[in-house]
This record gives C-alpha cells, structure tokens and sequence, in this order.
C-alpha cells in the first residue's frame, strides 16, 4: 500500500518549519548572548584603560605615605618628652 501523497508532503514540510524554527530559536539565543557580552566586554575594556592611570596614581600614595613609616619613631619620642614634662612638673609641685 502505497502512503497518500498529501501526508508524505505534509510530513516532509514539518519537518522543514521544524528545521528552520530551530534555526531561528538558535539565532535568536546567539544574539540575546551577544547582547549581554558586548556592554560587559566594553565595560572591562574602560576599566583596563583606566588601570595603569590607578596604578599610577597607586604608586605616588605609597611615595607620599612613606614618612608615616617613621611616625611610631614620632610617637616615642613624645612620649619621653611627655613623660620628662609630667616629671618636671611634679618637681616644681604643679
């Protein structure tokens, strides 16, 4: 027995469209990705322009905290100066 001719075509074009909605659903999932990834790669790429003015200006923080290094040195010596004052006071009775 031989398949009518309306059902062998109708089969042969569902299989198409179901073809070519896979096509366009897999087209349509690439852009929304590439939709996504453009602003987040723009975004790393303004970021990695600006990083080697960060560093910079980095760089000349530590240059110009440094002294801070010294300052527990400061404190020290007024605390014995602190210290040499309250004496002297006591001596004089004050």
């Amino acid at each position: 027995m031989q398949p009518h001719a309306l059902a062998t075509g109708a089969a042969a074009g569902s299989t198409a469209t179901g073809w070519v909605v896979g096509y366009i659903i897999g087209i349509l999932v690439v852009l929304v990705v590439v939709a996504l990834v453009v602003p987040i790669l723009l975004l790393a790429k303004s970021i990695g322009d600006e990083a080697p003015k960060i560093n910079d200006q980095l760089t000349k923080a530590v240059g110009n905290t440094a002294p801070l290094g010294a300052l527990r040195t400061t404190i020290e010596h007024a605390t014995i100066i602190i210290g040499g004052l309250q004496r002297g006071r006591a001596r004089l009775g004050g």
